[in-house]
């Protein structure tokens, strides 16, 4: 074949003419060679599962989840757990996977080619599936015995459902148990900041904000008793000081009058203290000293002063005791007027009592007035604060009592769980090896050989056999041709048509 030549396609066809035979070659030998060794490779069955993602049975409006992460993300954090080393080692000594190599391979390889048979296949999300969720998975697995693929195939498929309500409910009951933490700090919280408030009340009592109002009209009512009271306490305090002039006056006549003027008519023992004084004057002047009547005189009349001084010792104390009894014998007029006095004191004590207490009051309301503002802006901190506290254990104690819920929901398995769509299957036929892929791959290597051998040969090929080869050859104009006559015309027919290499073309004349 002349280099550097555009080929036409009955020139290709040609070429394929003279060398099918070695294209015909390699793809036959590859294609059975192929077939062959598949036939001599061992069978390995494929067992597969198909397992769809079954949302919770209570709408989400009565129930909200708290299990909301990705089911894709946890599709894969469930996959490497299973995939795991501890999770896949008790399979192999149940099943007994690998009873050749065990014993003879580390447990670490075995657990190695065990997970490299086993495919998780998430399936593709539908126009209606909302986001963020997996309509399911699809589950193989591929051993040397059918019945071991399928029996391996429902295990690990067993342990996807299993694992994933586990981790569901797990996830819930860890929720609601830090929502409950969180809800008794936050109660521990709001009481202090109960306390606080009832405290702050307590003190300012008055002085709140919205109590101004009822401070003022407060003020102006007491600032009128406090009036009134002053008055009625002035007046009486000239009462009885009119009063007090005017007994005083009287108490001095009565007293400076002859019937005040103490004698012995008004007391009986002094009477009588009298009269025997009388007699021992007269049996004085009869008999002598030592006279028994006169000695007895003189013993009762000492007897008697005693007496008498004992009484006026009496009733002075009385008189001090109680001075109403002292002036029992004063006359009506100054009773009265001592009366009045009496209760002019009383109320002059109870008015004074009374000024105090509303002038206490009055203070007490002026002073909660003055610092009203500071308490206005500490109470709206401190209510702030409550009703910061309040809202967020009420925000708490709903979500506890929704993870509850969702909790008890993953309990009874009304939660999203996985729902085996189809049971493992019995493979009938082993998924490796494909012998018609096999055999179609030997086919198609050995078709690629075939033609790169030609291709090789053609290059390899020096021989003119048309025209247009003189002409890429010689670079010169054809200007006859002269034909092969007779025999050897025949035999190049001949060997044409069985597609053998032709001679050279003979009698080709090119002019310089």
């Amino acid at each position: 074949m002349i280099r550097n030549k555009q080929l036409t396609f009955n020139e290709y066809l040609q070429i394929f003419r003279r060398w099918w035979w070695v294209v015909l070659l390699p793809t036959v030998a590859g294609c059975a060679g192929a077939f062959l060794l598949s036939l001599a490779l061992p069978n390995e069955y494929t067992s597969r599962t198909l397992v769809l993602v079954e949302q919770q049975k209570v709408p989400d409006n009565y129930v909200k989840s708290v299990v909301t992460g990705d089911i894709s993300q946890r599709l894969g954090a469930m996959r490497e757990q299973i995939l795991s080393r501890t999770r896949l080692e008790p399979i192999i000594d149940k099943f007994g996977l690998f009873k050749k190599e065990k014993g003879k391979v580390p447990v670490e390889d075995l657990v190695a080619r065990m997970r490299k048979s086993i495919f998780v296949t998430p399936l593709p999300a539908v126009v209606s599936t909302n986001a963020g969720q997996l309509p399911g998975f699809s589950i193989t697995f591929t051993a040397s015995d059918p019945r071991l693929a399928q029996q391996v195939c429902a295990e690990i498929t067993s342990m996807f459902t299993e694992e994933n309500l586990r981790l569901r409910e797990q996830s819930a009951v860890g929720t609601t148990d830090f929502l409950k933490d969180q809800l008794d700090e936050a109660k521990r919280q709001l009481d202090a900041q109960e306390s606080k408030l009832a405290e702050f009340k307590r003190k300012n009592m008055g002085a709140l904000p919205g109590e101004e109002q009822t401070d003022a009209q407060m003020l102006m009512s007491l600032t009128s008793q406090l009036d009134a009271v002053t008055n009625q306490l002035s007046r009486a305090q000239q009462d009885k000081a009119y009063e007090e002039t005017i007994i005083n006056q009287q108490v001095s006549a009565w007293k400076a009058s002859p019937k005040t003027i103490e004698g012995p008519q008004a007391d009986p023992l002094k009477k009588q203290l009298s009269d025997l004084k009388d007699q021992l004057a007269t049996m004085q002047g009869h008999y002598t000293a030592d006279y028994p009547d006169v000695v007895k005189l003189k013993s009762d009349i000492a007897a008697l002063e005693k007496k008498i001084a004992g009484n006026d010792v009496e009733a002075k104390k009385k008189s001090a005791a109680n001075p109403d009894v002292a002036r029992a014998e004063e006359p009506a007029e100054i009773q009265q007027l001592r009366f009045q006095i009496h209760q002019n004191d009383v109320l002059v004590r109870e008015k004074t009592q009374e000024q105090d207490r509303l002038k206490k009051q009055l203070g007490g309301i002026q002073g909660r007035l003055s610092i009203s503002p500071a308490v206005e802006e500490e109470y709206k901190q401190i209510t702030r604060d409550h009703n910061t506290a309040v809202k967020f254990y009420e925000d708490l104690l709903a979500k506890k009592t929704q993870s509850e819920m969702a909790t008890s929901l993953e309990r009874r398995q009304q939660g999203e769980q996985f729902q085996v769509m189809d049971p493992a299957d019995l493979p009938q036929k082993p998924s490796f090896p494909n012998r018609p892929a096999f055999a179609g791959a030997g086919l198609g290597l050995g078709l690629a050989l075939g033609i790169g051998i030609v291709f090789l040969l053609e290059l390899r090929d020096k021989s003119i056999r048309t025209e247009a080869d003189v002409e890429q050859a010689l670079g010169l104009p054809t200007l006859a041709s002269v034909p092969l006559i007779g025999e050897k015309a025949r035999d190049v027919k001949h060997r044409t048509s069985r597609g053998k290499k032709d001679p050279p073309l003979l009698g080709q004349i090119a002019q310089s």
